[in-house]
């Protein structure tokens, strides 16, 4: 699991990012091609600043990567940054079956959990 503060800082801002519903459309648009983000600005609707907002928080979480290219910003998805936030939940989901499967186990037998004979 999570085992120092700086990667319990990345795993909260990975999941801060992915928790806002046009972050993950962000995401999942510059995971199939590059983006302008004034591009980006006109998918959504609300202001250029608002969608760069966006996208920087998206950049620093490590899911999106900006370039610029002239006058433009380009987006691109970063695949490895979904990756690590995939890693993330795995390791939470064994840790979790694990509480659930003692929970189911201290149910099927209630004296078995409170140290008391019965």
């Amino acid at each position: 699991m999570v085992v120092n503060q700086e990667s319990a800082d990345h795993a909260d801002r990975l999941f801060r990012a992915l928790a806002d519903a046009t972050r993950r459309e962000i995401v999942a648009l510059t995971l199939t091609g590059e983006h302008s983000v004034s591009d980006l600005a006109r998918r959504f609707p609300m202001s250029f600043a608002a969608v760069q907002k966006h996208v920087a928080v998206l950049e620093h979480a490590g899911l999106v990567t900006k370039e610029r290219q002239g006058r433009e910003q380009r987006v691109r998805g970063n695949a490895d940054g979904l990756r690590e936030a995939h890693r993330l939940l795995d390791q939470l989901a064994v840790v979790w079956r694990g509480r659930i499967d003692r929970i189911g186990a201290i149910l099927a037998d209630p004296g078995s959990g409170d140290g008391k004979e019965h």
